[in-house]
């Protein structure tokens, strides 16, 4: 039998990212919280908390911590069903997701903003590639995710949230260097590009349409979705961007489309547990409905 007491601690060390913070999250002592998880770690034999500024998780650790948190999370939703005051002492509840960085960067704030504000809900998100964040969710380190993979997952439902939709931009100066001739292969190769990492398709998907050519040799990744468009601003390639995103660039010309006729659609999904959670159940009901609604997702 597992010691939630202990795990509480770990998980809180881990949350809030040293002993001092857990110990002010739980209302108890350092001291209480420092013997909590050093006995915990001696039963178990192994370390839970790599100490540092701020501590980490080990593997081990995360994953207790992701139990404990499940365990919480439940708890929760029962006592907010039955009508319950939450548990003195108990700290906030906490909903950590895994979001793309497209989605961050486009419709998650304005979305998630008001439901933490009116439930008094903290946010803990985990970015991660679209095609990726489902493997996060498996692992068991969120409770749930935004996706572009429309599948099948042990244990949870999926619907549809809406369609980013992702356009080929650069600067005038970069179209007329790059492309004056058109966008065969051959100048696609010349033509330096940035993609968000390694894992990004959308590049390739778009290429596809252009004749299928591999990625120019001089292609940068940079993995922020503001800072990429900031780089493609200052003329370093061509990428794709979220429509919304590149609106105001588009509107003042300080970017163009180089090929309004090859457009990227990528739907996103919202996958979590069957396993009735009441917060997350409130949260997904408010996320359906303020998707359905908004423009980046249209």
């Amino acid at each position: 039998m597992l010691d939630y007491a202990s795990l509480s601690a770990v998980s809180a060390v881990i949350r809030e990212g040293s002993f001092e913070a857990a110990a002010r999250a739980l209302r108890v002592t350092p001291s209480a919280i420092s013997q909590r998880v050093r006995s915990f770690e001696e039963r178990l034999g192994a370390h839970l908390i790599i100490r540092g500024q701020p501590c980490t998780a080990t593997e081990l650790g995360a994953l207790l911590a992701a139990h404990v948190d499940k365990v919480r999370e439940l708890e929760d939703g029962i006592m907010s069903h039955a009508g319950l005051p939450s548990r003195e002492g108990t700290p906030v509840t906490t909903l950590r997701l895994a979001v793309n960085a497209d989605s961050l960067a486009t419709w998650v704030p304005d979305i998630a903003t008001r439901f933490a504000q009116e439930r008094n809900i903290r946010l803990d998100l985990v970015v991660e590639d679209e095609s990726l964040t489902v493997d996060r969710l498996r692992s068991g380190e969120v409770a749930a995710a935004v996706t572009a993979q429309d599948e099948n997952v042990a244990g949870c439902r999926s619907v549809r949230l809406g369609t980013l939709r992702y356009i080929a931009c650069a600067t005038p100066l970069f179209r007329d260097r790059y492309f004056s001739q058109g966008l065969s292969p051959e100048a696609l190769q010349a033509a330096p590009c940035i993609c968000f990492d390694q894992h990004d398709s959308l590049q390739r998907r778009w290429l596809a349409c252009h004749g299928n050519p591999p990625l120019p040799a001089w292609t940068h990744h940079v993995p922020s979705t503001e800072a990429l468009l900031h780089f493609t601003l200052e003329g370093l390639g061509w990428a794709l961007h979220p429509m919304s995103l590149a609106l105001d660039a588009l509107a003042n010309g300080s970017l163009v489309e180089i090929d309004p006729s090859n457009r990227i659609a990528v739907n996103l999904y919202w996958i979590r547990p069957r396993i009735r959670n009441a917060v997350l159940e409130e949260f997904t009901h408010h996320l359906m409905k303020a998707c359905a609604a908004h423009p980046a997702l249209r």
